[in-house]
């Protein structure tokens, strides 16, 4: 099965096509949370979590004071606008 297109929501997408591009995008699902995936990149480490009604990123140490950010994103948006707000970082 493919990626449906990158203009289509999230919620559109299944599970399992979910999951492949998180590990396309270099993510690790987490063994004790399955929900969860991690993903580090050069200047940032970040934890997404699978929610119920939206994909929560918390960035790692990456605010004032090494204070973590959070953000939500809602399945109803696009695969390509979650992929470029989640993957450029903090």
């Amino acid at each position: 099965m493919a990626l449906p297109s990158a203009d289509t929501p999230l919620y559109n997408h299944p599970l399992p096509e979910i999951e492949k591009w998180l590990k396309a995008q270099g993510c690790e699902q987490d063994r004790d949370d399955l929900h969860c995936w991690h993903v580090e990149r050069l200047n940032w480490k970040a934890e997404l979590c699978l929610e119920i009604e939206e994909l929560t990123v918390r960035y790692l140490n990456a605010g004032e004071g090494g204070r973590d950010i959070q953000r939500s994103f809602k399945y109803s948006l696009s695969r390509e606008d979650v992929e470029a707000a989640v993957f450029s970082g903090p």
